[in-house]
């Protein structure tokens, strides 16, 4: 029988041939020269390179159902699929070892012509980890630099989630199959990346997430990224081994800072030790992140009307994400230990020009809608 395909069709037909695998695969594309040479090759050719059990169900699928239904099954489903080589692989894979064969996908791929930023951290993160990954995811995306990350629990599923409500594009990296959502809690956050930027998996659909896979997942991430943000990580923690991946690839990891009595602080405190960058403050690291880029990215950012006030800056707390011009003036000073409203104004004298009752009106606003915490009613901290 004659077969007729192109690289795309027969490559995914391999790939979605149970027991082959990607070794079996690139032993086919080292003897043969191209996929559509491997699949339609004679028995006698197959016996040179697989074994009579790999070759003979590449033989009967081939036959039953042709090499062509594969790739148009994932189209029928709304699954994209593309190859190293065709127009819209990332070039950014293309530079790292062991680059993925293929991508299925939803949505979108990232535009190698578009920054992106990828953000992880614990899972199990701290209040001072979740306000600062929704800072830095959305000053991301008021700069247009997109935001990626494994779609975890915890940070990454924060700043994801923060960077599509605030208009950005995000894209998450599975380590399963394209439409097994892990974990299943993401669900939500797994459609809307679907519309604001895509989902991406190496693995076929149906494949369900085991260990093995995320650390090979984590160089999708981190080779689709410009520059890797850590926020919390403990000592040992399956972050950094997306920072260790991040580093042989040659990508700028910037850590969060924190306590050394913190344990999900750790990680990030030994990171900058080794020589990651410290993140002082969200706009420092766009300035700083801007300069190294090898392409400009000249995306404005966004200003947004609050009322008689023009706000340039913005920040995410609770359920209001958008912070006044003297609302983020107040939270650049704070953090989770207690100040009196004169330590504030003192913090705050020589960028504002407010009056103690207005800054007692600004805390009192903030701490009705959750941006602060009040205690024994004179001191006042991040809420949490």
């Amino acid at each position: 029988m004659k077969y007729t395909c192109d690289e795309t069709e027969a490559l995914c037909f391999l790939q979605m041939t149970p027991g082959i695998y990607n070794s079996q695969i690139k032993k086919l594309y080292d003897r043969f020269g191209s996929y559509v040479t491997a699949v339609t090759a004679d028995e006698s050719d197959y016996k040179k390179v697989l074994k009579s059990d790999e070759y003979e169900i590449i033989l009967a699928r081939r036959e039953i159902s042709g090499i062509t239904g594969d790739y148009q099954n994932l189209r029928s489903k709304g699954i994209n699929y593309c190859i190293q080589g065709s127009a819209n692989f990332p070039k950014k894979l293309m530079n790292i070892p062991d680059a993925p064969l293929s991508l299925y996908y939803k949505g979108a791929l990232p535009d190698d012509k578009r920054p992106v930023v990828a953000i992880i951290g614990a899972r199990n993160c701290s209040g001072y980890g979740r306000q600062m990954a929704r800072e830095y995811a959305l000053e991301l995306a008021y700069n247009g630099i997109s935001v990626i990350s494994g779609l975890a629990r915890g940070i990454d599923a924060l700043a994801e989630n923060t960077a599509i409500d605030a208009g950005g594009i995000s894209y998450g990296v599975l380590g399963s199959g394209i439409d097994i959502c892990y974990p299943s809690q993401n669900r939500s956050l797994y459609d809307k990346a679907v519309i604001n930027g895509g989902i991406i998996s190496e693995y076929p659909p149906g494949t369900p997430a085991r260990p093995f896979m995320f650390p090979q997942r984590n160089r999708i991430i981190s080779g689709l990224s410009d520059a890797v943000i850590v926020i919390e990580a403990r000592e040992r923690s399956g972050t950094l081994i997306t920072v260790n991946t991040a580093l042989s690839q040659g990508k700028d990891v910037y850590a969060l800072p924190g306590r050394t009595t913190d344990s999900l602080s750790y990680g990030c405190n030994k990171l900058i030790k080794d020589g990651a960058v410290p993140l002082l403050r969200p706009f420092e690291f766009i300035e700083e992140f801007r300069a190294r880029l090898p392409y400009n990215n000249t995306a404005p950012t966004p200003s947004y009307t609050d009322g008689n006030k023009n706000v340039t800056e913005s920040n995410a707390f609770g359920d209001n994400m958008f912070l006044t011009s003297n609302e983020r003036m107040v939270m650049s000073v704070m953090d989770y230990n207690p100040k009196s409203a004169g330590e504030i104004f003192y913090e705050i004298s020589e960028k504002a020009t407010l009056t103690i009752p207005e800054l007692l009106q600004i805390l009192t606003d903030m701490t009705i809608q959750h941006k602060l915490k009040c205690i024994d009613g004179y001191n006042y901290c991040i809420y949490n």
